[in-house]
Formats: C-alpha cells, sequence, structure tokens
C-alpha cells in the first residue's frame, strides 16, 4: 500500500505586541483580498520554521525570535492533493515593519481583529493560534470548518 500523498507545505504566524498583532491585507488574486496573518510557502528541502521565519522576514521586514508552534490548518484539494499551513505565534522580532507585494501590514488590536474584511475561518483559526483547539481541519466540497 502506498502512503505517499502529494502535500503543499505553508505557513503563518500571529505576531503580538502586547495587546496588538501584526495582520496583512493579502492580495489572493486581484478579484479577492482579506485581512490575515503573514506567512507563505514552504520550499523544497526547506525546513517548516525556517521558511515562516524567512517569508515573515520578506513580507514584513521583522525577524521572529522564538515562535512557537500552536497548531495546523489544512484541507483536501478538489484534485486530491492536501495542503497544510503550519500556524505559529510568535512575541520576539526585531527590524523595521513595511508592507511588501503581497499586501499592506499593520498592527490592530486582537480584540477587533474579526470586525475587519478577515480571510475566510479567520474566526475559526484564531482559536488554534489562542491554543482553544490544535487543529482545523477544512472538510468535505463545502470546507465545513472542523476544530479538533
Amino acid at each position: 500500500m502506498d502512503r505517499k500523498e502529494h502535500v503543499t507545505l505553508t505557513n503563518m504566524c500571529m505576531i503580538t505586541n502586547g495587546n496588538n498583532v501584526l495582520v496583512q491585507n493579502k492580495r489572493v488574486d486581484d478579484d479577492f483580498s482579506g485581512i490575515t496573518f503573514p506567512g507563505g510557502h514552504v520550499e523544497p528541502r526547506e525546513p517548516v520554521i525556517d521558511a515562516m521565519i524567512r517569508e515573515l522576514q520578506e513580507e514584513t521586514g521583522l525577524t521572529v525570535t522564538h515562535p512557537k508552534l500552536v497548531g495546523i490548518k489544512e484541507w483536501m484539494e478538489e484534485d486530491g492533493d492536501r495542503y497544510i499551513v503550519f500556524l505559529y505565534t510568535a512575541d520576539t522580532f526585531s527590524g523595521d515593519l513595511h508592507s511588501s507585494r503581497e499586501g499592506e501590514v499593520f498592527w490592530t488590536p486582537l480584540e477587533t481583529l474579526l470586525s475587519e474584511n478577515c480571510i475566510w475561518h479567520m474566526d475559526s483559526m484564531l482559536k488554534v493560534f489562542t491554543q482553544e483547539y490544535s487543529e482545523l481541519f477544512l472538510a468535505g466540497d463545502d470546507y465545513i470548518p472542523v476544530l479538533k
């Protein structure tokens, strides 16, 4: 039995500074953008945590130290491939904040985050970032959020 499958690996990090979190108005495509946390793809043979630190530096100008893996978000693509997002938090960082072509970055209060134009299932993702759950699985053809 072949247990291998094609998987896309990505990452996302909720950087906190007091009561504020760093968000990105991510440009998904020409028709959609939304508020999310910065992150991106893991390159072949790149350690996941190194990819997260690299992506944050590229997209925000900040270098995080001591990030903590808090959970995952995953789903199955229509073609059967699995998509996994490793979710991290960090509260220590250095550098000068700047936006990138990925989208504008800015600080916002965590308590008002969900009143922003957030990406799909941000409310469920926050439950993983705040460690109420360790996994957000988007199930079925309708990608129904299931927290575990």
